[in-house]
Formats: structure tokens, sequence, C-alpha cells
């Protein structure tokens, strides 16, 4: 498979530019990955290991201070291709007010395409498709402001539809959901990337929604230190833990119901699963 986003041998640092004392401190530290075209990728971490500063790297907003990154063969530091790079990669943020900029949501949907020069004919299709896709075309003539959190966030990802870009990036898109809003987010994203072949990077700290990827990565101090699909990645319970992060409950369950003795797979991942495999060995045993 086709690798769409490159990291080669890539270091960042925030600088101060108005302090040339203050000591710069490393987010991404020498970060070598590929992202193949078409995957739904999740990365994980906890405050402050780079991987919010990882999604801006990805389409250019930040730029290495060593090392290439590369967007379907572009190299993000070339200025004259950054057109080129925000066309291919489209970023969706934590906050959807922060994105929305019409009162009225198709307007906004409206907004990229105009931007990029699309013909209005064409915009017109592009955004009742983009609204269609994320199941907000009923609400197309709404107010923003009215809408639930779950339902901006949808039109921020409607937005970046009718772009047509490649690759979305979520950065913490669901952190400020509530559970509802972040179900609808989630299966709106696995539909794009199933149906429309659309690469996704999806930054979170929810376990439940890292389950949903094809690749789980997990960053810490700057480096990625777990790499796999969530069953690879799941199992190494204490090496998350002493990072910060949880597991899946039923995952951390199963470790419990392993250690009492309980013959179970430990890669299990959900509560409907961790079921089923009690149920299948209560009958082997009856």
């Amino acid at each position: 498979m086709e690798n769409y986003i490159e990291f080669k041998d890539v270091s960042f640092a925030y600088i101060d530019e108005y302090d040339s004392t203050t000591e710069n401190e490393t987010v991404i530290d020498n970060l070598s990955v590929s992202i193949t075209k078409g995957d739904f990728v999740c990365v994980l971490g906890h405050n402050g290991c780079g991987k919010s500063t990882f999604a801006k790297l990805c389409n250019a907003i930040e730029v290495p201070l060593s090392g290439k990154v590369y967007v379907d063969g572009i190299d993000t530091s070339d200025d004259d291709r950054l057109y080129d790079i925000r066309r291919k990669v489209g970023m969706v943020f934590q906050n959807p007010d922060n994105q929305i900029v019409a009162t009225i949501v198709e307007d906004d949907v409206a907004f990229g395409p105009e931007n990029l020069g699309v013909e209005p004919s064409e915009i017109r299709v592009r955004v009742d498709e983009a609204l269609r896709q994320v199941e907000m075309y009923d609400f197309r003539l709404s107010e923003p402001h009215k809408l639930s959190g779950g339902q901006k966030q949808r039109v921020a990802i409607a937005g970046i539809i009718a772009m047509q870009p490649e690759c979305i990036i979520l950065d913490e898109s669901t952190s400020m959901l509530d559970p509802r809003g972040r179900r609808e987010v989630i299966k709106t994203v696995k539909k794009l990337n199933e149906e429309q072949g659309i690469t996704v990077i999806f930054i979170t700290h929810y376990m439940d929604e890292a389950v949903e990827a094809d690749r789980v990565i997990v960053m810490d101090d700057g480096k990625i230190v777990l790499d796999g699909t969530p069953r690879d990645v799941f199992v190494h319970i204490d090496e998350l833990k002493e990072i910060g992060l949880d597991v899946p409950e039923a995952t951390e369950l199963t470790a419990m119901l392993i250690k009492e003795g309980v013959s179970l797979r430990e890669d299990i991942l959900d509560v409907e699963e961790l079921f089923d495999s009690v149920v299948k060995l209560m009958e082997e045993k009856s």
C-alpha cells in the first residue's frame, strides 16, 4: 500500500521569539512514521505528549525544525505547495464553534469550497452531498448556534468534506462532546473512511474511540512507544498505565479474570466480545 503521510527523522519545538534565553522544549523527538492511504489511524497519548503537534505537522500548520514531512510526496516545508497540501489534508479541531463562520449551516459548509475558487454550481452539489454524508442535510437552513455539540462538529466535518480532501485529521474533536455526540462523530468518520476511502487520523484520549481504528499509535514525550492494531496495542496494559493512559474497560476486566485463572484471550476489546467468550467457556465446561 502507498504511504500517504511520511515523517522522516522529524523533530519540533515551540520557540519563544521574544525570549532567546528560554530553553526550547522538544515536542516531537526524531520521529519517523508512515501512514498508508485509506487507513483509519488513531493517535493516543496524555496531554503534552506531542500528539496535537503531530497533527499540525501533517498538514503544514507547523513545519519541522529538522527532518521532513511529506504529504502524498509533497514536502510540507515547500511554501509554494502549501495550497496543495491544505487541499489534500483537512483539519477538524477540538471546539466546533471555532470553525463555524457563518450564520446558516449550508453557508458554513460552502465557505471552504468558495475560498478554493470552486464554481457556484459545483459548490451547491458539494454542500448538499457533504451534509448528506454526515446526516445533517435536514439542518442545512438551521442556525449553527442552535445545534448540539455533536451536530456542530458534524457540520465542521461537512465543511472539510466539501473541500474534497483525501485525508481528514480530527484533533481531539470529540473531547468537548457528550457520549452521544462522540458516537455521532465516530460513526461519521468511520463511514467516510469505509465508503469514501478517506484517510482518517484521529487524535483522542478516549479508549473506546481508539478501538474503532485500523491502527493505534501511542505517543509519549514526542516519541512513538506503541504502534499496531488495537488488539496488539491494548494488551500492553502496564506499559500504557505507566504513561498515564487507560485501556478499554473490557480489556482490563479480561486481564483481571485471567489473573484469577479464567482461560480467556488477553486481546478482548469490548464488553460484547468478553460476554461471548465467557458464555462459550461456560458451555465448554458444562
